[in-house]
């Protein structure tokens, strides 16, 4: 039998600059505290400085992750680097990130595209890399600055997302399966609802095509439609809802995560929230809820968490992780 892929541990890196909702309301007089709070759920989110990359920020949870001593550098087999945020269009980040952390040579490093259903394709990369026998440890780590890309005067979207990484440290490891169910899809159809010519909207809004933007309702409808199918076929007699101790939906904002809870009738209790203290991070999202939920005593060793990723492209993902 051979080893199983295992999450050893998660680091995270939040920039120094806070955008709280009091900044926001001054820039947007029709805007209040309240308000900004009450439709997303966020009371801050951090954005990264002129002159740093999301590698920056990267190359710190990183270290963060070698401080605490789980892995020795000379044992990463490979570094997962998942962006829409790179430094450069080439060469990939990973490989620039791999030398500044002093890798090896032997180490594999490579970038992949993907948004907020980005962490659990890249769960399912390291677990192919591990259980294929090709790498024992394997660093997966998610990077975003969408800041970058919003235009200042796009309050819709300026009060809901925030830059971030994140590291996850997988392992092989006997006994498990500690990474199972895996289910994906993809519908490019979506794409539509990103990136339309500069205007302004009805709410004065600025959009163009440099910077980004996100068709709120037709995401949500997208969200609403095929988050519960996705999360469905997590389940069959083997295992059911009633089975799952956690559940880490991507952090997108409040309004939707509530709706989905709902939707999906989920306790409340076992239903994460992390988001309040960083917005949505995009594919940081997940590791982030994961991090703090381990922080907050509510992750514990042996519980079972069903994972589920969805947003840009259109791109979703799920999984269940035995921690």
């Amino acid at each position: 039998m051979g080893a199983h892929a295992r999450i050893v541990n998660i680091e995270y890196e939040l920039p120094a600059h806070s955008l709280d909702n009091e900044t926001l309301a001054r820039e947007f007089p029709e805007w209040d505290v309240e308000k900004i709070f009450s439709k997303t759920g966020i009371g801050e989110r951090r954005i990264i400085d002129k002159d740093e990359t999301a590698s920056d920020l990267a190359y710190r949870a990183c270290e963060k992750l070698f401080l605490n001593g789980d892995i020795q550098r000379s044992e990463v087999d490979a570094l997962i680097y998942c962006t829409q945020s790179p430094d450069y269009v080439l060469p990939a980040t990973a490989c620039i990130l791999q030398h500044r952390l002093q890798l090896p040579t032997h180490c594999a490093a490579f970038d992949f595209n993907q948004g907020c259903s980005g962490y659990i394709y890249g769960l399912g990369i390291a677990k192919g890399l591990i259980e294929s026998g090709q790498c024992r440890n394997v660093l997966l780590v998610t990077a975003e600055t969408y800041s970058r890309y919003i235009h200042p005067q796009d309050k819709s979207v300026r009060t809901l997302f925030g830059d971030a990484a994140a590291v996850t440290l997988l392992s092989a490891t006997e006994g498990g399966p500690f990474l199972e169910r895996f289910r994906y899809g993809s519908d490019g159809s979506g794409a539509e609802n990103l990136q339309p010519a500069e205007y302004q909207d009805d709410g004065g809004s600025v959009r163009t095509d440099a910077h980004l933007y996100m068709n709120g309702p037709a995401i949500f409808e997208f969200s609403m439609t095929r988050v519960p199918q996705l999360f469905a076929s997590l389940f069959d007699d083997e295992l059911g809802v009633a089975d799952v101790d956690l559940f880490v939906f991507h952090q997108a904002n409040h309004f939707m995560l509530d709706a989905l809870r709902r939707r999906l009738k989920l306790p409340v209790e076992k239903f994460v929230s992390a988001f309040q203290h960083c917005g949505n991070t995009v594919s940081c999202t997940i590791p982030i809820a994961l991090k703090e939920s381990l922080n907050r005593g509510t992750l514990k060793p042996g519980d079972r968490v069903a994972a589920v990723g969805f947003g840009v492209g259109y791109s979703w993902g799920a999984c269940v992780i035995r921690w």
